[in-house]
């Protein structure tokens, strides 16, 4: 073995422990970083050839690893907007130049154009979701758009689906062709009535009169009008012809609709859209006309009120009105292995050729983790662990500040034997 190599090899570990008391620095400074996950300096021996009565000192290398598949203890907020990852998974990011990144620091928060940022000013990205549930890109970040809450509009939503669900009495008495509400005329006669509001293109609130009569054994007819045609006294007859008819026939034996009934009312609401009222789920029983639940979509202009984000990753807005309507949905990023992803400054990360390509989901499908509302992920880092950590490498260093002094000495010693 030389003197050189023996220095050479107490630098090589005086580095090794330098590359360690980095990560440990690094860690301890970011222990209460969001989302950030522990840097570990792992240590490799280098071994060199040698000869028979000649042994060779190598040394050691080291390799940074990142705990990044370490999930972090949830800690809880009051900010909706504050968002963790409870599994697999991390947010899809973008910086002012456009770049995607993955990250798990949530700590997001409106910026002046109404886009969701987090403290290190990168963007939230999502799927917009105002025409639909939209479906992921699957191997990468296209189709992603900001998710913003800028309030600079009102929204109204036209009614197109609507339900009701009730029981039409078996025992009513049948009513003639001539006095049916499909007439129109003075002397219309009903079994019964409900009214439903509907809106039309402009969230203009349309008042629906759906009158329901007995035209004969187990026979129905369905008939809706618009109520602002109503005559002064509020009903027949009306101004305008009905909107939509529909007959409806039951089986006599188990009150239910036969085989070849129609189930729905198919309308256009007035200056809206098409409206389908669902009737599946009406009975004729021997009992009193009962109207058990009663629904339909759209709402008036209206703006948002606040917003809530589902553990699916979809984030909903709920207006002035009461109504909800689904804006975004939060997509989720994986790769073949995350401890190999390259990090980069702002606690983000971006798929590696050791990490594999890049995998893009939905919260809570497969084996993506759900989103955690109003929760941050704290840092994964052990502070005892970390100290004790430093402790152990500030002694190997020394002692292999030693192993160099040492080998100066003799180098100092070999020089001066011919003096």
């Amino acid at each position: 073995m030389s003197l050189y190599g023996m220095m050479r090899t107490g630098v090589s570990g005086m580095a090794a422990q330098s590359n360690r008391l980095s990560t440990t620095a690094d860690n301890i400074a970011n222990s209460s970083t969001n989302g950030y996950k522990r840097a570990k300096a792992e240590f490799s021996s280098l071994v060199l050839p040698s000869t028979p009565g000649m042994y060779n000192s190598g040394g050691v290398t080291t390799s940074i690893r990142y705990a990044i598949t370490d999930q972090g203890a949830l800690q809880y907020t009051t900010s909706i907007s504050d968002l963790a990852v409870s599994g697999n998974g991390m947010f899809v990011v973008q910086d002012a130049s456009g770049n995607s990144f993955m990250t798990r620091a949530g700590s997001f928060v409106p910026n002046g154009n109404g886009e969701l940022v987090n403290a290190a000013g990168f963007i939230l990205m999502g799927y917009d979701a105002s025409n639909g549930i939209p479906t992921a890109t699957t191997n990468g970040f296209e189709g992603l758009v900001p998710v913003s809450l800028a309030q600079n509009e009102l929204n109204a939503t036209p009614s197109t689906q609507g339900s009701m669900s009730l029981n039409l009495p078996a025992d009513a008495a049948i009513v003639a062709a001539a006095d049916l509400p499909s007439a129109n005329a003075a002397t219309a006669t009903y079994t019964a009535k409900s009214s439903m509001q509907v809106y039309d293109d402009l969230g203009g609130q349309i008042v629906l009169d759906v009158y329901y009569t007995k035209t004969a054994a187990d026979t129905w007819e369905v008939a809706v009008y618009n109520k602002a045609d109503a005559s002064a006294t509020g009903g027949f007859p009306y101004s305008s012809a009905a909107l939509a008819t529909q007959t409806l026939t039951f089986d006599p034996t188990t009150g239910d609709y036969t085989g070849a009934s129609a189930t729905s009312v198919t309308l256009t609401v007035p200056d809206g859209q098409s409206f389908t009222l669902d009737l599946e789920n009406v009975t004729q029983l021997k009992a009193d006309y009962t109207l058990f639940d009663s629904w339909a979509n759209g709402n008036a202009p209206s703006s948002i009120e606040q917003v809530n984000i589902d553990g699916d990753g979809i984030l909903y807005a709920q207006y002035g009105d009461g109504t909800t309507k689904a804006l975004y949905r939060i997509p989720l990023a994986t790769t073949r292995s995350d401890d190999m992803l390259t990090v980069l400054p702002g606690n983000v990360y971006r798929p590696s050729n050791e990490s594999g390509s890049v995998l893009v989901g939905f919260p809570e499908d497969g084996t993506f983790g759900s989103v955690v509302s109003g929760a941050l992920e704290n840092s994964n880092v052990d502070i005892a662990e970390e100290l004790t950590s430093m402790i152990e490498a500030q002694r190997s260093y020394t002692a292999n500040s030693k192993v160099f002094q040492t080998g100066a000495d003799l180098m100092d010693i070999l020089v001066n034997l011919k003096r």
